[in-house]
């Protein structure tokens, strides 16, 4: 084996892990992805400029790091989002902060591997983004659709449609339902153009037909897959821990101690807070049956909580 493709991977590895700690060194919380690096904290309204002091320094010992291995800081891709709920936005700095001696201006959103983030974690840009995309493909679909078979364009619906509608669908767990509907439109368009069904017409028998979960369903099969992955040690650390009632020794002794369910962690905000992974992750999973998450492997609990979640949203 040559040797540059074992010492390749270690160099980014110690690298990885030199700049993870000098980031962790200023009491704030890294996230690297491929070239994306990104730098979380949070404060008080009354100690913002303090932290924006804190996150400066931060960038400029960043930027220095990488100055001596040979690497470069680009402050013209680099973005500052300010998060608060809507009631606090008013509060939020509009002062440009200094990235490596450029000013850079907040700004209301952020596309973060392709998920926009709010400023005040509505998810209204994301879904209007996500909503476009679907009727745009819709729209180029509907050129073809008396010249393939029903089979064929359910496919490519699928395909060309529910991956962007389907793409990072976790992070809109609880948001209002007027989002919800504007996604759930997506689907009712595609059901009708399968079908060649009018708007007028009732869309329920035609998702019953395809087999489709509407969307707040599908939303929920992200976060407890996510959860099952995160119980059995198959998905990334930052996404737990989650706590089994029956781990917590003030519990054991209680009914619950001896079912499937999950601590819910107590939380500030309701418009927020409800929305928290480990939160929304153990309400859903408290809401499965045991022969759900009893299942044994990924694909027998994916197969099994469609079912289930099917059921749930079109009873007979």
């Amino acid at each position: 084996m040559p040797q540059g493709s074992v010492l390749g991977p270690i160099l980014f590895v110690l690298y990885t892990v030199d700049l993870l700690s000098l980031i962790e060194s200023y009491s704030l919380s890294p996230h690297l992805y491929a070239d994306d690096t990104q730098v979380y904290g949070s404060c008080s309204p009354a100690a913002v400029d303090a932290f924006s002091l804190q996150v400066t320094e931060c960038v400029d010992a960043i930027a220095t790091w990488m100055m001596s291995n040979r690497l470069q800081l680009n402050p013209s891709k680099t973005e500052v989002l300010w998060c608060a709920t809507s009631r606090r936005q008013h509060q939020l700095p509009k002062t440009p902060m200094l990235i490596d001696s450029v000013p850079v201006t907040p700004v209301s959103c952020v596309r973060d591997l392709g998920i926009y983030v709010d400023g005040d974690l509505s998810m209204r840009t994301h879904v209007k983004r996500a909503v476009s995309c679907c009727f745009a493909a819709l729209r180029q679909l509907r050129q073809i659709r008396r010249s393939v078979p029903t089979a064929t364009f359910q496919t490519l619906v699928v395909a060309l449609v529910h991956s962007r509608l389907d793409y990072g669908n976790g992070v809109l767990v609880g948001i209002p339902d007027y989002l919800v509907q504007r996604l759930q439109s997506v689907l009712n368009a595609a059901a009708r153009m399968t079908f060649h069904l009018k708007r007028s017409d009732h869309i329920t028998d035609a998702l019953v037909s395809l087999h489709w979960l509407r969307v707040s369903e599908r939303i929920q099969f992200k976060v407890a897959v996510l959860t099952y992955k995160v119980l059995n040690g198959s998905a990334p650390p930052y996404l737990g821990p989650l706590t089994r009632v029956a781990d917590v020794p003030g519990r054991r002794a209680l009914r619950s101690a001896d079912t499937h369910q999950l601590v819910v962690p107590s939380y500030r905000l309701s418009t927020v807070g409800s929305r928290a992974f480990p939160v929304a992750a153990a309400r859903i999973w408290n809401t499965l049956p045991v022969n759900v998450v009893s299942a044994s492997t990924v694909q027998s609990f994916r197969h099994k909580l469609k079912s289930f979640l099917f059921d749930q949203s079109f009873p007979n």
